[in-house]
């Protein structure tokens, strides 16, 4: 069974797939909760180099600033908003992430056994991992955007609740609210996934044979492959958060009163971002998402092979 395991991580019933990506998106999500707050609260700071105001202000808060200042004025709760939506997020991320993976892996795979095409396996892992990526930040965007937005919350009270917000959301902006960003959440997961999947099934198998405390390569080969991955599209994911928070709501979230209105896309909103605040304003909470990629990526794809690898021995067994 190890061997088969090892194999490829799309192996296994549908069913099968499906649970495991589910439990590892739910453990990934519990661990990491915290730094993703900080990272969302970095990445909405905004500081105008032209603007006399802005510019007699502080500089940008760093990450101890921002955590400090969250554990101060909201508390260890703080750390945790927005976790109910990241929670639905991450469950059906993953669970529709790994399906569509090994859907579309199997498609190929059939394609190439008539004859049809014939893909080279990283090649095969950056088509599957796209189109996996693609699937799963449609299906779920508007849990990324409920996240982003109670994670943005400061000591302001946007929303009362979840079905509070989604109530607002539909009232004042219509079911279109719920999707404000997607084609940069789209524009980013597209090389984000099949960057992350090429590297991992690249390196999975060389690691195979690394023994650590936790089990074998899995978690190394996870966690080289977001940090790569992450790091060549953030700027990307940087835009996606400014236009989760757009809207009537815009000016009561964390930083809002002087955010500039971004409503011309993800080429425009990034031109302003470098016109108004520099270029490294696109990187701005990159260090944390390097930190948090680490340890999620190694807790989702772990979590991920040891739950199917169980379930697969359950099946057996009964």
């Amino acid at each position: 069974m190890t061997s088969e395991r090892q194999a490829n991580t799309y192996k296994g019933t549908r069913t099968q797939v499906v649970a495991a990506g589910a439990i590892a998106g739910l453990v990934s999500r519990f661990c990491i909760a915290p730094l993703d707050v900080l990272k969302i609260r970095l990445q909405l700071q905004y500081h105008s180099l032209s603007d006399p105001l802005s510019a007699n202000l502080r500089r940008p808060s760093g990450v101890l600033d921002v955590a400090r200042n969250i554990w101060k004025h909201e508390g260890i709760t703080g750390f945790w908003k927005g976790n109910i939506p990241a929670e639905g997020l991450y469950l059906s991320y993953g669970a529709v992430q790994f399906l569509a993976y090994r859907s579309t892996n199997q498609a190929i795979d059939a394609l190439a056994q008539k004859g049809e095409v014939k893909i080279p396996g990283t090649v095969k892992s950056f088509v599957a991992g796209a189109i996996a990526g693609t699937a799963a930040t449609t299906a779920t965007y508007p849990l990324d955007l409920l996240r982003t937005r109670f994670a943005a919350q400061g000591t302001e009270k946007v929303y009362t609740g979840l079905l509070a917000s989604i109530r607002d959301i539909t009232r004042h902006e219509g079911p279109t609210g719920f999707f404000r960003g997607l084609s940069a959440g789209v524009g980013q997961v597209i090389p984000y996934m099949g960057l992350f999947f090429a590297f991992y099934e690249g390196l999975k198998q060389p690691l195979s044979t690394v023994h650590l405390p936790f089990g074998s390569g899995d978690a190394v080969a996870g966690v080289t492959a977001s940090v790569v991955s992450k790091s060549i599209v953030f700027p990307l994911d940087t835009v996606r958060k400014r236009l989760q928070v757009q809207g009537p709501t815009r000016s009561k979230f964390v930083g809002g009163a002087r955010r500039p209105v971004y409503d011309r896309g993800i080429a425009a909103t990034m031109g302003t971002i470098v016109q108004r605040e520099g270029w490294r304003a696109l990187y701005r909470g990159l260090s944390v998402s390097l930190i948090k990629a680490a340890p999620a990526s190694a807790v989702t794809m772990w979590t991920y092979e040891r739950a199917l690898h169980v379930l697969q021995r359950f099946e057996e067994e009964a």
